[in-house]
């Protein structure tokens, strides 16, 4: 295992571990865009659940690699779909928010594919 995959697989598990707390604990500038983009209120826990697992999922794969792989593929697809849900909301200069942390998994995806 290299160190920069390690690297980049904490900083990728920090970022979308921020993310789900910023959803759990209901921030107005996290909250307020999702309701724009007409997603119900209802599926807040369900999304905030997901991003843990997620993140949870990477830093265990630095120990069972198959576990990382599999959380990075469902954030790579939770961040696409995120990025769908605010083109189809036509909010274009929101698009770079779900990409900003996509990158890093991709990137801790990508390091974990190759070593």
């Amino acid at each position: 295992m290299s160190t920069s995959y390690t690297v980049v697989t904490l900083v990728a598990a920090a970022m979308v571990a921020f993310s789900a707390t910023s959803v759990f604990l209901r921030a107005a500038w996290v909250v307020k865009p999702i309701a724009d983009y007409g997603i119900p209120m209802a599926w807040l826990p369900w999304l905030g659940t997901a991003k843990a697992a997620g993140a949870v999922g990477l830093v265990a794969g630095l120990f069972v690699p198959v576990v990382g792989v599999v959380a990075g593929v469902a954030l790579v697809l939770y961040f696409a779909g995120a990025v769908v849900t605010v083109v189809r909301a036509r909010w274009y200069t929101h698009v770079p928010y779900p990409l900003m942390y996509a990158a890093p998994v991709i990137g801790a995806l990508a390091l974990g594919l190759a070593a």
